[in-house]
């Protein structure tokens, strides 16, 4: 965040090498700040009524300024010196625009025209006359042969800058326009009409479609060099579009309803807002590049895991599916049929040959990861299966369900060997010890017991949790067990006294629950919990989670730093497990059915910014 002005921020801008960005604010000021460091270059002081508009010539060698002073002002962006002031207009000036080559400049005013100029004399070029309210937006198409203007007369209208005669008007069924832009290749004209961005065809004004998500109005649009379309909206948030699918791509939240502007740096993804001066990067190649594919799944994820070797990535779904991915390339590598019903939970055998796959249709399956062939149907639980996990030598696999029972199978021969029956509620999770020696699961009976997989016989209930025991985990050494509770606890207790000796708090559901290789902390869905801080039965803060890649409050973190924000369309559920980390690269399973992973350059990373202020 940049911070710096005394007033409210109304327009901001890169300049065409995206070494600058300008900020404009009602303090009447112009300030010049270097984007990679946030740091300020200069102050452009001259202007005794608000700035409303900035812009940039094409290649930069100057700077025009728009003023409730009811003047322009260009300005030297590299000197920070002013070099001339334009009057003319009879009212505030809200906007102004370059033409591609730099000789014209556009100024649209409060008193209903749109006036042109040279800038290299600031002598006046023309009066364009036809608006019958004040302009709001002007803007030039790619090749200069056209200049398009809104205004609150419920118009966009379209000139020709050379002759100043008028080419059509396009008129819209909304009070008033509050931004237009050209895209790269000029065949889209785009134009903010309260929460829709509607597109038309410049040449023939048709209308070419309609972007709708804001909810409510849209302060600015802009195209980026590759056709993107960014909007700035009163709604806090700042989306990020194709035009040709109508599709939202990103959406970034910010912390105030003045959103003025949203405008691309010259060759990048970076998008500045004017809430605060703060600027936003998508795919930033600081923290992380997003890789995907086209296919999805038809309904929500409910879980996703990496293989033990990271090379593949298994997500499950309510369409009745399990995907395989590519983690390198987001490619899909092959889709398992033959569940009737939701697929709860996915599980791959520690060498990685066998996968397996729960339920909502009672059944567990075993997958060939490699051949994406079934290799059985694992039948005879009463209810959903809601976990599964592998023995370590593979020998044995655990399944959790809502028939209160725990069953045991061979993998190898898909033979049933046992029922552990003593739960009087469903059972959330199994897991077995490293060695192979004892199975624990939770309840929703609150309770977890261990059990001898060899025997089946019941080695002890461990009491203490006051709501149901959602995820269990054993500790690398075996000696200790982590669970964690819809009570909004995570408990660590001691395997041989069953007792807790530790406890944490936390105001968020604990849905992801392992040990560090180490055993030094809980890796959680909020975070890292060190076991060897003195936190006794303190709660989940910041200082006790350990210095490794995870997901906070919509934020992904890295020692304890946000480093990268989570739009609401990446967001995964909260109920579902599903998100995975394997080394630097993140996973997410999203309610759309999408698969999103990004890899991230830890070794890039600038820790020590304040990426979360004002968020």
């Amino acid at each position: 965040m940049l911070k710096g002005h005394s007033s409210f921020v109304w327009a901001v801008a890169f300049s065409p090498d995206g070494q600058l960005l300008a900020s404009a604010s009602h303090d009447n000021t112009v300030r010049l700040w270097d984007p990679s460091t946030g740091g300020l270059r200069s102050i452009l002081d001259g202007h005794s009524g608000g700035v409303c508009a900035i812009a940039f010539s094409p290649v930069g060698q100057l700077l025009a300024s728009a003023s409730m002073d009811n003047t322009v002002r260009l300005w030297d962006p590299t000197t920070g010196a002013p070099k001339s002031t334009i009057t003319g207009h009879s009212k505030c000036v809200w906007t102004v625009a370059f033409s591609p080559n730099g000789q014209l400049l556009a100024s649209g005013s409060s008193d209903n025209t749109v006036r042109l100029w040279d800038t290299t004399t600031g002598a006046s070029q023309g009066i364009l006359q036809d608006h019958s309210d004040e302009v709001t937006r002007v803007a030039f198409s790619p090749d200069g042969q056209l200049l398009a203007s809104a205004a609150w007369d419920s118009t966009v209208k379209l000139w020709d800058p050379t002759t100043r005669a008028l080419q059509g008007t396009i008129e819209v069924d909304t009070e008033y326009v509050s931004a237009v832009a050209f895209s790269p290749d000029g065949q889209l004209l785009a134009s903010a009409l309260l929460n829709t961005v509607k597109l038309w065809d410049p040449i023939t004004k048709a209308s070419r479609g309609a972007l709708q998500g804001h909810s409510d109005q849209i302060d600015d649009i802009a195209f980026s060099r590759d056709g993107q379309l960014a909007s700035a909206s009163t709604d806090r948030t700042v989306r990020l579009w194709n035009p040709s699918s109508g599709i939202a791509r990103d959406s970034f939240e910010v912390d105030s309803e003045q959103t003025r502007a949203g405008l691309f740096s010259s060759g990048s993804q970076r998008v500045a807002t004017s809430s605060d001066c703060m600027t936003f990067q998508f795919d930033n190649p600081l923290t992380g590049a997003s890789r995907g594919s086209p296919e999805r799944h038809a309904g929500g994820i409910t879980n996703v895991i990496f293989s033990p070797d990271g090379q593949l990535l298994a997500s499950a779904s309510d369409d009745n599916t399990v995907k395989l991915w590519d983690p390198s390339t987001g490619g899909l590598q092959g889709t398992l049929k033959g569940h009737s019903d939701s697929v709860l939970k996915v599980a791959f055998s520690l060498d990685g040959h066998l996968l397996a796959s729960a339920s909502h249709d009672n059944t567990i399956k075993f997958w060939d990861p490699s051949t994406r062939g079934l290799q059985g149907t694992l039948e005879g639980h009463s209810g959903s299966v809601w976990e599964v996990a592998f023995s370590p030598d593979g020998q044995l696999l655990a399944s959790a369900s809502s028939d209160k029972t725990v069953k045991l199978w061979n993998p190898t021969t898909v033979a049933p060997l046992g029922t552990l029956r003593g739960h009087s509620s469903c059972v959330w999770t199994v897991e077995f010890s490293p060695d192979g020696k004892l199975l624990a699961s939770g309840s929703r009976d609150n309770r977890v017991r261990l059990w001898d997989p060899t025997t089946r016989r019941l080695q002890g209930i461990l009491k203490g949790h006051s709501d149901a025991v959602l995820r269990v985990a054993f500790s690398p050494s075996g000696q200790f067990l982590g669970t964690a509770s819809s009570d909004k606890t995570v408990r660590l207790w001691d395997i041989s006294t069953k007792a807790t000796i530790e406890q944490f708090h936390n105001n968020i559901l604990i849905t992801k629950l392992s040990f560090s290789c180490d055993g030094s902390y809980l890796e959680t869905n909020v975070g890292m919990l060190n076991l060897n801080s003195p936190a006794g039965n303190g709660s989940l803060s910041q200082s006790n989670f350990s210095r490794s890649l995870y997901v906070k409050n919509h934020w992904v973190m890295w020692r304890g730093e946000n480093i990268m924000w989570i739009p609401p369309d990446y967001r995964s559920l909260e109920w579902w497990s599903c998100l995975a980390v394997h080394n630097n690269i993140l996973a997410m399973g999203l309610v759309s059915g999408r698969v999103t992973i990004i890899e991230f350059d830890l070794d890039t990373i600038p820790l020590g910014e304040s990426f979360s202020d004002g968020l």
